[in-house]
């Protein structure tokens, strides 16, 4: 993989902190992939917010994501 010095910048800060550029890799591609599927879960509850079956069950997907209590 080619990188920029943004993208090694990024690397070494979290190398530092994960051990290795493949465990810092993984650990942001995790992390992306999580904010990815909160946003989805946020604009579903906002499309869905004005129906009482639809919020019941998104108050339940949210709350077992940890996005509220």
């Amino acid at each position: 993989m080619r990188t920029d010095e943004a993208m090694e910048t990024a690397l070494k800060a979290l190398t530092g902190e994960r051990g290795s550029r493949t465990e810092a890799v993984r650990y942001a591609l995790l992390r992306a992939y999580k904010e990815q599927l909160l946003e989805q879960a946020s604009e579903d509850a906002e499309r869905l917010k004005d129906d009482p079956e639809d919020q019941a069950e998104m108050l339940a997907i949210q709350r077992f994501m940890g996005v509220t209590e």
